[in-house]
């Protein structure tokens, strides 16, 4: 009885979207987005296993269980050999970090991705009517936002938003903020830049929950351009159809597994708690439960009604069982994975019961970039896009988890067939490689053997 009753709700409150889409005017509020770029760093600010040992050897701070804490993280990570750092953290100055550093950081960021965005959309700086801004750990005055419209001469009834501490999902975050000003502003253009500040919270404590981030983020980010005019329909990319945010910030656990905090010494950072997981997948749950029913046909509501029963009644762990009688792919043709590490993209594609093919955009951007923070997701689309996998029609699931703690997802839908090779093009014959095993592996391996522990890291030449 409780599961027929269970089904009939579903049944009801699949008839009460369709309604609401049909009849509130959704057509009316549509958001598309036209263009999007990624930045790629210059090969000066290259770090491989060498640079980052070499980078590693210069916190004094460190023992030697330090230094092979963070040597086995690097191996672990999922991360390869060209992924980009901050300019001060290359030229040895992450200790004393100037707010010139931070600033000159965002605009490398900002300016390179602008101007090809502004290049190749033929929209105008003065034509945009919306500004979006998320960077986490920076936030000065004059705001960035104020910086772009300073170098642009962009006029001066923009609206301009500037978003801080909003972590790894924040560029969903600034697409719904969009999204909701589209609803007041007709045949509008808005700008979303997308990036982080690392160069100056570069952690050179030795706590190692907060030394995680050093190994796993890296300079990255990106712009992107939208607007709510139909008449740019046949130029657009993708069309958003659906996102929904989740905060789980009320729980005490998962708001303090990724907090910006300073360490017993005082060095400021970022700490990674083992809660993270936990944390995830919480906020996971909570927000497929309001995603999963605008995304899926009715008849894989009804089976979600029937899995979600099971649920309750075996007190199933909270992570295991989320796409186990669900075709998601009745609903999405691509899952646009945060790639924030190996253990989340390995956590999404279990719980979600996705192959490999699905989870390589999120592996090999990992690999190839790192985790760039709020600007990932839009490495792993043009990985995507330039492995020609996107036609029109087909829709994306993109996935991200963020600070707070967060977990923001949307759906997009692909307006025409897709094949610039963006970010990618001069490696794209190089991905996926045969392997991912960092070489560190079989150069350093020794570091593993526990009788060599007597000794000392000025013994070692990690050269």
């Amino acid at each position: 009885m409780e599961l027929f009753i269970a089904i009939y709700i579903v049944f009801l409150f699949y008839v009460f979207i369709r309604l609401c889409k049909r009849f509130l005017g959704q057509k009316n509020n549509c958001c598309y987005m036209l263009n999007y770029e990624c930045y790629k760093a210059t090969n000066d600010r290259k770090v491989d296993t060498e640079s980052s040992c070499r980078i590693v050897l210069r916190n004094k701070n460190l023992g030697w269980d330090e230094y092979k804490f963070l040597l086995k993280t690097m191996v672990s990570s999922g991360i390869g050999e060209e992924t980009y750092c901050p300019k001060n953290v290359i030229m040895g100055r992450e200790e004393n970090p100037s707010l010139i550093d931070s600033l000159e950081e965002m605009d490398d960021v900002f300016f390179d991705t602008l101007d090809n965005l502004f290049a190749k959309s033929g929209i105008s700086p003065q034509e945009i009517d919306i500004l979006v801004v998320n960077v986490s750990l920076l936030s000065p005055v004059p705001s960035l936002t104020a910086r772009i419209i300073n170098r642009y001469k962009m006029k001066s009834d923009i609206k301009a938003f500037n978003l801080s501490g909003m972590g790894c999902s924040a560029s969903l975050i600034a697409i719904d903020l969009v999204r909701q000003q589209f609803k007041i502003h007709k045949k509008a253009f808005a700008i979303v830049v997308s990036t982080e500040s690392f160069g100056a919270n570069w952690y050179c404590g030795k706590d190692k929950s907060m030394m995680l981030s050093n190994c796993l983020f890296r300079s990255g980010g990106c712009s992107m351009l939208f607007t709510n005019n139909p008449d740019f329909k046949h130029r657009a990319l993708f069309k958003l159809t659906s996102l929904v945010r989740t905060h789980f910030g009320s729980n005490d656990e998962a708001y303090e597994c990724c907090i910006q905090v300073e360490d017993d010494q005082g060095y400021p950072g970022f700490r990674l708690t083992k809660k993270l997981t936990k944390a995830a997948a919480q906020a996971f749950i909570i927000n497929l439960r309001v995603l999963l029913p605008k995304i899926l046909p009715l008849w894989e509501l009804i089976q979600y009604a029937v899995v979600y029963h099971r649920w309750s009644k075996e007190n199933s762990p909270i992570l295991e069982g989320v796409g186990e009688g669900l075709n998601l792919k009745s609903g999405v043709d691509h899952f646009c994975i945060h790639p924030g590490g190996r253990a989340v993209i390995d956590g999404v594609g279990k719980s979600l019961g996705l192959t490999e093919y699905d989870l390589e955009p999120a592996r090999m951007t990992l690999h190839r970039f790192g985790n760039t923070s709020a600007g990932g997701l839009w490495y792993v689309l043009g990985y995507m896009e330039a492995k020609k996998r996107l036609k029109k029609g087909d829709r994306v699931f993109m996935i991200s988890f963020g600070a707070g703690f967060k977990c923001n997802n949307c759906v997009w839908q692909v307006m025409r067939d897709l094949e610039d090779a963006n970010v990618w093009k001069d490696c794209m014959d190089k991905y996926p490689p045969k392997t991912l095993t960092n070489p560190f592996t079989e150069k350093y391996g020794w570091i593993n053997d526990e009788r060599l522990s007597f000794l000392r890291i000025e013994d070692i030449d990690f050269s």
